[in-house]
């Protein structure tokens, strides 16, 4: 059950409808219904159409300065923002783009914004290395962060899981903390802590959403660009999922 959304999000993404609607255009010999398919493909790898997702995704929020947040109990910073690359028979760790995340985490701590930067052991089943709360706790050592400030959560593997968590490490009805996650994914976020009983500041980062100037490319379609809305399906499920169990 827990990654019941997941699925449905690979199931229903613009990948596997395309790559339906083109076999059923061959086992029905209809050109019509694999052209359907190649339209949407084309369609869903335009730059300008992904882009137009992505600012709907984050429309809620925008980039704030540390100095206007307020004091918090304590700052959260939700994983997600690790690989992990083998070299030769060691296990070895690199940031992907959500890296503002613990950043910004660590940039609100050394302001004062809150006594305690809480991070999540989180970790898929599948994924190996360590969970990724505790490399992070490393980081932040290394950035001036004094260990005794920095609580994990238990393992987790969803961001269910990680408002539980979080809500069980504070142990206390009247909490408030300030949630460091990426734009696309804090309206989900904060539905979830809030059902938890848990007062939230949003701090948005990682906008995948740039300011640039219209091109000739941006009607060129890209890989990129597919990515991107396949990816906006998957959070759009995952919204729908959570607002309907919640």
């Amino acid at each position: 059950m827990i990654y019941i959304h997941q699925i449905v999000a690979l199931i229903a993404s613009p990948l596997s409808l395309i790559i339906f609607l083109i076999i059923l255009g061959i086992i029905f010999k209809s050109k019509k219904i694999s052209l359907l398919g190649v339209i949407i493909l084309i369609f869903c790898s335009l730059p300008i159409i992904s882009t137009k997702l992505i600012s709907y995704l984050e429309k809620d929020y925008t980039l704030q300065d540390v100095s206007n947040i307020d004091e918090a109990d304590a700052i959260v910073v939700l994983s997600g923002m690790l690989k992990t690359i083998k070299v030769d028979d060691e296990l070895k760790y690199e940031f992907r783009s959500e890296v503002d995340r613990i950043l910004s985490g660590i940039d609100l701590f050394k302001n004062n914004k809150a006594p305690l930067l809480i991070l999540t052991r989180g970790k898929y089943p599948w994924l190996v290395g360590i969970p990724e709360g505790e490399y992070l706790k490393d980081f932040a050592v290394k950035f001036g962060i004094p260990k005794e400030n920095i609580l994990l959560t238990d393992s987790v593997q969803n961001t269910h899981q990680e408002a539980k968590s979080v809500k069980k490490l504070l142990n206390s009805n009247e909490v408030k903390i300030i949630l460091v996650t990426s734009a696309s994914h804090m309206p989900r976020a904060k539905k979830i802590f809030e059902t938890s009983n848990i007062k939230i500041v949003p701090f948005a980062v990682d906008f995948i959403n740039s300011h640039s100037k219209l091109t000739i490319m941006d009607f060129i379609p890209s890989a990129y660009a597919f990515s991107v809305t396949s990816f906006f399906v998957r959070e759009m499920i995952g919204r729908l999922y959570y607002n309907l169990r919640y």
